[in-house]
């Protein structure tokens, strides 16, 4: 009898302690939940307040530095720049658009929105559908409303990227059109699919003593899933200086060949600028790539 009483109250004693022990393991769970709800909050905030300097560094890599967005304001979300051509790293050679560059990105469905504002340039909001996967980035331009007109630049701004360009001083209007236009970039190489369209209008230089050089267009058209090269046309529309040339873009590489020459009784006035922008044959200036 006295065994049994002696061993009752240890039972009881470790009865009552059991509970204390899952009271205990309750607060540390909730702990363990609030400092992960904390830092999931953390990194949330920390990522919607990216200042929109990363964007600029992202822009300048991808570019090699020809084209940066300086003056930055607000975030990598939505915020504004000054677009600036160079000619490259550590160029002292630099132009910038006289109107800042406006954007919104957000998230639609498992694709990034991105819409590009600049009431100089652009006709209209751009609309751009950027869709992230592994090793692979795929870019799409939706069709502008307005008639395939993307926007219009002063082609002074080429200036901006160095040679011939600063030597050439062009003026006139620089125009993009696209019916839409999609870039995937895999491994680090380029397709297009989609055509798009750039037009140098009422072309003029002071190195030629002629009111204006004439009018071109530049056409690129891709189909990436027939896995050929992009192709490049250069055609003149009308002027003294005329121009045409081929070319692809494929591989990660650009392969381009043009020639220029002075229509009929130019030839004396456009001399001095076929010498400086090709390699001359004859009465042709010839400009290769790749």
């Amino acid at each position: 009898m006295t065994r049994w009483t002696a061993l009752r109250p240890r039972r009881a004693a470790r009865a009552a302690i059991a509970p204390a022990a899952t009271d205990t393991a309750t607060p540390r769970r909730s702990r363990r939940w609030a400092l992960l709800g904390a830092a999931l909050g953390l990194l949330a905030g920390v990522v919607a307040f990216l200042p929109a300097a990363w964007l600029a560094r992202g822009i300048a890599s991808a570019t090699d530095q020809h084209l940066l967005f300086t003056q930055t304001r607000g975030t990598v979300w939505s915020g504004s720049a000054l677009p600036v051509l160079t000619a490259g790293p550590e160029s002292r050679t630099a132009l910038a658009l006289p109107g800042r560059l406006e954007w919104s990105l957000h998230w639609r469905g498992l694709s990034l929105e991105l819409q590009l504002r600049q009431p100089c340039c652009l006709a209209a909001p751009l609309v751009l559908q950027l869709q992230p996967g592994l090793d692979r980035l795929r870019v799409t331009l939706l069709p502008p409303a307005n008639g395939g007109l993307v926007g219009q630049w002063p082609a002074a701004w080429l200036a901006g990227l160095g040679t011939p360009w600063n030597a050439v001083q062009l003026s006139g209007t620089v125009r993009l059109r696209t019916p839409g236009l999609t870039l995937e970039q895999v491994a680090g190489r380029s397709r297009f699919t989609g055509e798009a369209t750039l037009e140098l209008t009422h072309a003029a230089t002071p190195l030629a003593p002629i009111d204006t050089l004439g009018s071109y267009q530049l056409v690129l058209r891709g189909d990436a899933a027939s896995g050929n090269a992009s192709t490049i046309t250069l055609t003149t529309l009308e002027g003294a200086l005329q121009a045409s040339g081929q070319g692809q873009w494929g591989e990660g590489r650009l392969r381009f060949r043009g020639e220029l020459r002075a229509v009929d009784g130019q030839e004396g006035a456009l001399s001095n600028l076929l010498n400086i922008v090709g390699r001359r044959q004859g009465a042709l200036s010839v400009i290769s790539i790749g």
